[in-house]
């Protein structure tokens, strides 16, 4: 028991008060006052009555100096005082200020002191768990994923540094070769000539000398052989087909611009890193800070035989970053020719925003690759992959509809809302903008969470 305010005791009261010998580590002032005369208020003496102990009585209502002896019960210790007058204690006594309270004993105290710390502890890492963002970023392969992780670093950290665009350089040379090793193979499944029967030899030579060159160097006759097939008329030809086989997105950006990745002295810019391709297997991890928030976002590979990985990945996420490729409606799995990828990208939606494990998960919908799907829609039908479409071939229809038809799947309308966005994972200003805006959207629902919004 403690008082508010320290409290003048005789002596005699100590044992009395507080229960223990006077020599006990109570908490005493160390000093004595020598009091002329101490009086007691009703208002002071009603704030004693708050406390419990029966013995405080004889401390509130006495007139006269007590003795040890009368906490034995002794009537005659007692002296009653008419209501709202003072009672006065014996000039001659000695007081001292009295802290009702025993002191901890050293053991007691480092025990006080460890449960501090540990309560401490445990606000610290509320406070830090209630920061720290988990995103995870889902979609069939090819969906942009990986890029969006790229424009991460670029936003939210200082970029790629020269040192790591140079170890991109033989990425984008596998990139470029590969796509126009895609292409020729094309046209032969597909009979189309070379529109210059010359451009068969560039063909066999492109062959032949990249077996030859160790993997990631470009070559100024390597570069050569490209840039005329490049050129040539069939193989433009069997581009423009390309939904008919597998091409990388990023095709014609490097084939346009042979002149520039060729050069001796190449150094990959950051846009020609977001650019490149490679096949994300396993589980890559970023960090980054936006807002006060830690981020952690988990890139995991698309494709069907990496999925079974996610799995490890669903504890504790804060939200779901799905991306759809919206350019992929008249395309096939690369390891399913008879599966449009658009319904396949469909299907994975599905069993994610309706799994029970993400009920209460943000579910934010990254409608990507707008740049190309707005330039193909004009030449290739909605219908390829929705036959019962009737709107528009603009581009504000056909992505209305696309987008509807995922936001349809979702089964919890009342309590659970999709946040849709269309976006360009190359276009790093698009993305700061539409990743500003699902940040927004953590914040608010982490304040929901906590019954402040």
């Amino acid at each position: 028991m403690y008082l508010p305010v320290p409290v003048p005791v005789p002596r005699s009261l100590v044992n009395v008060i507080s229960g223990v010998p006077l020599d006990s580590h109570c908490f005493l002032d160390s000093s004595v006052l020598p009091l002329e005369n101490v009086l007691l208020t009703e208002e002071e003496s009603h704030e004693f009555s708050e406390l419990e102990s029966p013995e405080l009585d004889l401390f509130k209502h006495s007139a006269e100096p007590l003795t040890a002896s009368s906490h034995s019960g002794s009537d005659d210790s007692r002296n009653e005082v008419e209501k709202g007058k003072r009672s006065t204690l014996d000039p001659r006594d000695t007081f001292v200020l009295l802290n009702m309270g025993c002191t901890l004993s050293t053991g007691d105290k480092s025990a006080q002191e460890r449960s501090k710390m540990i309560d401490k502890n445990l606000r610290d890492d509320g406070e830090k768990a209630s920061r720290e963002v988990k995103l995870l970023l889902l979609g069939a392969g090819e969906s942009g994923k990986s890029t969006i992780v790229k424009q991460m670093k670029i936003i939210h950290e200082a970029g790629y540094t020269e040192e790591e665009c140079k170890q991109y350089r033989a990425v984008v040379y596998s990139n470029t070769i590969q796509s126009m090793f895609a292409i020729i193979r094309a046209m032969g499944r597909l009979k189309i000539d070379f529109a210059d029967p010359a451009r068969a030899d560039d063909a066999r030579q492109l062959f032949v000398m990249a077996g030859s060159v160790d993997e990631g160097f470009m070559t100024s006759d390597l570069a050569r052989h490209i840039q005329r097939l490049w050129k040539d008329g069939g193989v433009q030809a069997c581009f423009i087909r390309s939904r008919e086989y597998q091409l990388n997105d990023s095709a014609s950006y490097y084939l346009n611009d042979l002149d520039r990745i060729s050069s001796p002295s190449y150094v990959p810019t950051q846009q020609d890193v977001l650019r490149t391709r490679v096949k994300t297997t396993g589980i890559v991890e970023t960090h980054f800070t936006f807002k006060d928030l830690h981020f952690k976002m988990f890139d995991v590979g698309g494709q069907r035989s990496e999925r079974k990985k996610w799995i490890h990945c669903f504890e504790g996420v804060t939200a779901i970053i799905f991306c759809v490729s919206l350019s992929d409606y008249d395309l096939v799995l690369a390891e399913d020719e008879e599966m449009n990828r658009m319904h396949e990208s469909m299907k994975l939606f599905d069993s994610i925003c309706n799994n029970k494990w993400f009920t209460d998960t943000s579910i934010i919908l990254f409608l990507n690759k707008k740049d190309l799907f707005e330039d193909k829609i004009k030449r290739s039908p909605l219908t390829i992959c929705f036959p019962e479409y009737t709107g528009s071939s603009t581009y504000e229809d056909a992505a209305a509809y696309v987008q509807c038809q995922f936001e349809d799947l979702n089964k919890r309308k009342d309590t659970k809302e999709i946040y849709s966005h269309f976006t360009c994972a190359t276009d790093t200003k698009n993305v700061q903008f539409v990743f500003d805006a699902v940040t927004d959207v953590i914040i608010k629902n982490n304040l929901k969470d906590c019954g402040l919004f």
